[in-house]
Parts: structure tokens; C-alpha cells; sequence
């Protein structure tokens, strides 16, 4: 499918990507979220699925398969 961005040549490419999302005051990184991303600028869409998913997953009391180190750009 051509990209949705206006004036830009790509095609969006069916791939795995790492989503950062901030979740009740707190940064959470869900690995592998299959998305559509485009093959020149980069554009991701995600499909209503996934994000139902997603927030499936957020709204779960599962713990994090594992934590990751945040740092304050300052």
C-alpha cells in the first residue's frame, strides 16, 4: 500500500517494531508489535487489532517479561 503521507514515494511494509507508550505515569515498551511502516519515511500504522492488543495488554496486571533503563534528557 502506498504511504499516506502527503508528497512521499514509499510503500508501507508489513514489519516488527518496538511501541513506547506512557501508561499511568510510567514508560512501557512492548516488543514485536507488527505494524505497516513505510519503506522511505517511516510512517507506522497500526492496525485496529493491535492496538486492541495493545491495550488489552496495558490494562493487564501481567508483569513486564523484563524492565529497561529510562533517562531524562536534560
Amino acid at each position: 500500500m502506498k504511504c499516506s503521507i502527503d508528497g512521499c514515494p514509499g510503500e508501507y511494509e508489513e514489519r516488527k517494531i518496538v511501541h513506547t507508550v506512557r501508561h499511568h505515569g510510567q514508560v512501557v515498551v512492548i516488543d514485536g508489535v507488527p505494524a505497516e511502516v513505510c519503506s522511505v519515511c517511516s510512517d507506522v500504522l497500526l492496525r485496529p487489532e493491535t492496538v486492541r492488543r495493545i491495550e488489552e495488554l496495558l490494562q493487564s496486571k501481567t508483569a513486564p517479561t523484563s524492565t529497561a533503563p529510562l533517562y531524562q534528557y536534560v
